[in-house]
């Protein structure tokens, strides 16, 4: 790593179990301490697995300027303008041919889809969620036989009978050409197109911003987070991350909810934070 508090150098954060808390907020806390590293000159760079069309709030709340890396790695963002500049959808043809070899494998699958676009939808078919489900309020639901009537950039996989991890380890079994299989979170197993991850893209927004790899902290808490954690030049995983990604990491910081990005970022600018029990600010 080779900024010290000044100058060229790039911070990316995963939102969801890194800068964002678990009730999905954004603590005073962090705030400060992403205005208090505008001002240095560093950049911020939100490198994520949402679509960029579900992160407007999180982008109002931080006052975030700039590119963003969304869905995964597949998207880029530009978010003064409101423009994806490239984006990348799933071939549904490989995409129902590899849904069809892992029913084969474990059974039936529950599916959902995020469509492509800045208009994206998240469709999901009947017992995809769980009842008082966080996301619940979001998803629409339909067929199956409609997951691909429209263009999509990724399909989510659950299954009633298999972790998380035994869940990923069989889809990327049944993985064709131009397809990978990611963890990204709670449940949260996907299918995307292959080629593009977190690094990647956070690689491309960084060539534009002029800085390398060993310029790069990047901050995250699962295994889809490990292609860019392994690039950066310093890699943090979030104390509630999953083992795989804190394997790969350079530091371990505290968790999410006590703001374990800011507590590292106040160590490497030198910063005094508040004390606990800060204000927190919706979304």
């Amino acid at each position: 790593m080779r900024w010290a508090g000044a100058g060229a150098g790039v911070v990316a954060t995963d939102l969801d179990g890194t800068l964002l808390r678990s009730d999905l907020t954004i603590s005073a806390t962090t705030r400060g301490m992403m205005r208090r590293l505008a001002g240095t000159g560093i950049w911020h760079v939100i490198v994520t697995g949402r679509p960029a069309s579900a992160c407007g709030p999180f982008f109002r709340a931080l006052g975030y300027r700039g590119l963003a890396v969304c869905g995964q790695g597949a998207q880029i963002y530009e978010v003064d303008r409101g423009v994806l500049l490239s984006q990348v959808e799933l071939d549904p043809d490989a995409a129902q041919a590899f849904l069809a070899r892992l029913a084969g494998r474990v059974g039936r699958l529950r599916l959902a889809v995020v469509t492509s676009g800045l208009g994206s939808e998240f469709l999901v078919t009947p017992g995809f969620s769980r009842p008082g489900e966080r996301e619940q309020a979001s998803f629409r639901l339909i067929g199956e036989e409609h997951l691909f009537s429209r263009p999509v950039d990724k399909v989510l996989l659950r299954h009633d009978g298999l972790s998380d991890g035994e869940l990923a380890a069989e889809a990327r079994l049944c993985c064709g050409p131009g397809l990978v299989v990611t963890h990204a979170g709670p449940r949260i197993v996907e299918l995307l197109p292959a080629g593009f991850d977190k690094a990647t893209g956070l690689s491309r927004v960084c060539e534009v911003l002029g800085a390398g790899p060993q310029e790069v902290v990047a901050f995250g808490d699962m295994p889809n987070d490990i292609p860019m954690l392994r690039w950066a030049g310093h890699g943090v995983a979030m104390a509630n991350g999953h083992p795989d990604l804190k394997a790969v990491a350079d530091e371990i910081a505290p968790a999410n909810d006590q703001d374990g990005v800011a507590v590292v970022l106040g160590r490497l600018l030198g910063a005094t934070l508040p004390g606990p029990g800060a204000a927190r600010t919706t979304r």
